[in-house]
């Protein structure tokens, strides 16, 4: 099983992987560890990364980009309508009002949604992971702003989906750079001890998120986070580009936003210069050749006008800094640390706004462009059960007030309830009851919509079905449950019905329910202000919100109370949402997959034809090169010719050819090519292998000098032996010498007499008959049996010792009959 964490940002994205007992930022084709946020598409493929950003100014109406901003959101949402307005490519809505992207793919124009763009970088992002794992990746972690709101959310796991990926987590980009911060650190104060509380700012490409984070040892807490989700580098990129419009305006009289390719160069130019900036005080020069109207244009600017050009933006950074003490009910003397994230936070005004604010200087301890795809590799690895994390926990809030409001008992108002207060904890459960005796709707929503950021504050509607009445008519009484998940979206994951039995009834599984009505109305937070007993019991009567569906009536005392038999009837609970059901998933999944093979197909395809440009532009230098003197003037003339009509044809007919076409081409070229550069290669290798030959036949010639002068080292060697090895030797030498002279009267571009297999071959002939009988070893002498010793014979054979007696006299060891049974053991 893979970890797979992944920095999913509106510019570019990280991929982090565990393994070799760590995390990894692993790199792509390009062996960058950045891969831009792009998207394109051409007549028959499509482009990710950096090949697609390659293309953002050539292909501008087709490559996509910042499409991360429009996750989610519908068309006539002003803030998309804002990041509508910086886009070079068309942005339509639906007949639902949802947001559709056209482009010319497949010479066609096809409408695709945010998701769909996001699940087809994810796949270029997936597919780069396998790569550097050589393994199937499946489960991830994927990094989401902090300010997400629970469409963003549902789309982004849309997008995961589409293109096959199982996340087991969104996780905050403010979370993320916690965990990477505190799984590592071996000086947290112990769980009962003060918390470290560490502020993040985390300033990226498109928006700004602060949070204050508690940290003991295995364990964090996130207190608050603030954002400002329209505040990033590219607003300083924008700042930049205003100053140069102007500027280009009123010295070349030029007009750059009439122009898309001009303007995205000028945008490109001044990314580039903030950045130099940010590690310069002198002034930086700005050029760009053949700008518009075939002029050069060239700026210059330096730091401070820069900086004071910035004043606003800076304005809004310290405004959202300053919020979040309040937030997290923190003083600055609280405060242990700030950590800084993102490539922004390396702008030198940023970083004294953070000193300014807070009090410290900003620490770099951590990677500010890799930390959040660490982290999420870390909780990915935290969740798999292959791997084995030191234990830590993640306690996370939800940056939004979450509401529900349903229809009130015996009126037309809407009852409304704040089920989850600005940063209440998540993942978490809760429980409602109602008293209903027929099915009813509930409207969840963010109670805050100012600070919301998306102008839809309706989360969804759920309504719970087969309600019926309890069997004496009286309402019956609902169970809710209500829940904020890992993913930090709200649903409502079940409902029960409480159904009354009488004593007689054993069906069902019963548990205890308080016989009196007055007494259950004691456990529960009374919200229908009536006080008709009639009327509460034919309608709703009351609501309780329970912490992981506890009762807070366990702790009173129940005695002298009549128990009554109930069983729990699950309800069905439909949930409209503004996500994919199962079977539009399964078509935008489909739509991937077949985009994926025709991406496939077009490379194949592309490739063939490369090969076929390659091997011409190859065989036309060697053709006047190293292979010159191998191919007659005649037919050197006719394969270069050959070759030009090859290359006329690649760029005229053969454009756009079948990928069976270029294979048959190249295979039709190489039918002419093949021969000469064989005996182009028989001539290199050739030397060499009569060399080797050549070797041999002196070895055993020597050997055979050896034999005849009578030398002892082969005096074992019959005269058989040799008479076989001379024989061969003859033969063999014939055929060299007569090789050897017919191939030297042999033109190069002639095909050879014989090739180097057959010289290889005759080699191996006659090793295999030669070698064995020089080889052979002298057989051992015979070993002579050594001489009897004259001392045998002369000297007195010693006495036996005591023990020898013993063993050899019989009349020194007892009878049988007379000794003590015994038992011998060998």
């Amino acid at each position: 099983m893979s970890v797979v964490g992944i920095d999913f940002g509106s510019q570019s994205c990280y991929i982090s992987v565990a393994r070799a007992g760590g995390i990894e930022t692993i790199s792509n084709e390009y062996s960058d560890r950045c891969t831009p946020s792009y998207v394109s598409f051409n007549e028959k493929s499509r482009c990710m990364g950096n090949s697609s950003k390659n293309q953002s100014v050539s292909n501008f109406r087709n490559t996509l980009f910042n499409f991360r901003c429009l996750l989610g959101r519908k068309f006539n949402d002003p803030q998309a309508q804002e990041e509508i307005k910086h886009l070079p490519y068309t942005v339509r809505s639906d007949n639902k009002g949802n947001v559709l992207i056209e482009v010319n793919y497949m010479n066609d124009v096809y409408p695709f949604t945010p998701e769909q763009i996001s699940a087809m970088l994810l796949t270029k992002l997936k597919k780069t992971a396998e790569v550097a794992l050589s393994a199937k990746v499946v489960d991830c972690v994927v990094s989401v702003p902090c300010y997400f709101t629970d469409s963003e959310r549902r789309a982004l796991l849309d997008a995961t989906g589409m293109c096959g990926l199982n996340c087991l987590r969104l996780l905050n980009d403010t979370t993320a750079a916690s965990l990477a911060y505190g799984i590592y650190k071996q000086d947290l104060p112990d769980e009962k001890q003060k918390s470290r509380n560490v502020i993040f700012v985390n300033m990226g490409y498109s928006s700004l998120q602060v949070c204050v984070t508690a940290f003991n040892k295995g364990k964090l807490k996130v207190l608050a986070v603030a954002f400002d989700s329209h505040l990033g580098g590219r607003d300083f990129d924008q700042v930049l580009v205003e100053y140069f419009i102007e500027d280009f305006k009123q010295r070349y009289k030029l007009d750059v936003r009439s122009k898309v390719k001009p303007l995205i160069r000028l945008k490109s130019e001044c990314e580039k210069m903030k950045k130099i900036m940010s590690a310069t005080t002198q002034p930086v020069q700005l050029n760009i050749e053949c700008f518009m109207e075939d002029k050069d244009v060239s700026g210059k600017l330096e730091r401070e006008v820069f900086e004071d050009m910035c004043q606003p933006l800076f304005k809004r950074a310290e405004d959202t800094m300053r919020s979040i003490l309040p937030l997290s009910k923190l003083h600055l003397d609280d405060i242990h640390s700030v950590e800084i994230v993102g490539g922004v936070t390396r702008i030198p005004a940023i970083k004294c706004l953070i000193k300014k604010m807070f009090g410290v200087e900003p620490s770099t301890t951590l990677n500010a462009d890799e930390v959040i795809a660490r982290g999420c590799a870390l909780q990915c690895a935290i969740l798999s059960p292959t791997f084995r994390v030191r234990d830590f926990s993640i306690v996370d809030c939800q940056p939004y007030a979450v509401s529900m409001k349903w229809l009130g008992g015996g009126t037309s108002e809407d009852n409304v309830l704040e089920v989850f207060p600005k940063f209440h904890v998540f993942p978490f459960t809760k429980m409602m009851t109602f008293y209903r005796k027929e099915s009813f709707q509930l409207e969840a929503f963010y109670s805050q919509q100012e600070t919301v950021s998306t102008c839809q504050p309706t989360i969804g509607s759920f309504k719970v079905q087969n309600v019926t009445p309890q069997a004496t008519g009286e309402s019956s009484k609902i169970k809710v449950h209500v829940k904020i998940n890992i993913h930090g979206i709200f649903s409502v994951p079940s409902a029960s019905m409480v159904e009354k039995l009488d004593s007689a009834d054993s069906s069902g599984e019963p548990m205890d329910l308080d016989e009196k009505k007055e007494e259950e109305d004691d456990m529960e937070t009374q919200t229908n202000t009536s006080k008709n007993p009639e009327q509460t019991d034919s309608s709703e009567t009351s609501m309780q919100t329970d912490d992981g569906g506890k009762q807070s009536g366990d702790k009173k005392e129940q005695t002298n109370k009549k128990v009554k038999k109930v069983k729990m009837i699950d309800l069905p609970v439909e949930s409209i949402v503004p996500q994919l059901n199962k079977t539009q998933l399964h078509a935008c999944v489909e739509k991937e997959n077949q985009m994926i093979m025709q991406d496939k197909l077009e490379k194949d395809r592309v490739d063939a034809k490369n090969a076929v440009e390659e091997y011409v532009y190859e065989m036309r230098d060697r053709l006047y090169g190293p292979l010159e003197q191998f191919v007659e003037e005649s037919h050197r003339s006719e394969f270069s010719k050959m070759l030009d009509d090859v290359e006329n044809w690649l760029y005229d007919e053969g454009e756009d050819q079948l990928k069976q076409v270029y294979i048959d081409k190249l295979a039709h070229l190489q039918k002419y090519s093949n021969p000469i550069c064989k005996r182009y290669q028989e001539a290199v290798d050739r030397p060499a292998a009569f060399q080797s030959l050549g070797s041999v036949l002196q070895q055993i010639r020597k050997f055979l000098d050896l034999y005849a002068k009578k030398d002892e080292q082969y005096s074992h060697i019959s005269d058989q032996d040799v008479n076989t090895v001379s024989k061969a030797l003859k033969e063999k030498s014939e055929w060299f010498e007569k090789s050897q002279n017919q191939q030297n009267q042999r033109s190069p571009f002639e095909d050879p007499v014989v090739t180097c297999s057959e010289i290889n071959s005759q080699q191996q002939s006659l090793e295999s008959t030669c070698m064995p009988i020089i080889n052979k070893p002298k057989p051992e002498p015979k070993k002579e049996p050594p001489p009897p010793e004259s001392q045998e014979k002369n000297s007195v054979p010693n006495e036996p010792t005591t023990q020898q007696q013993s063993q050899t006299d019989p009349s020194s060891q007892p009878k049988p009959e007379e000794s003590d049974p015994t038992m011998e053991v060998d």
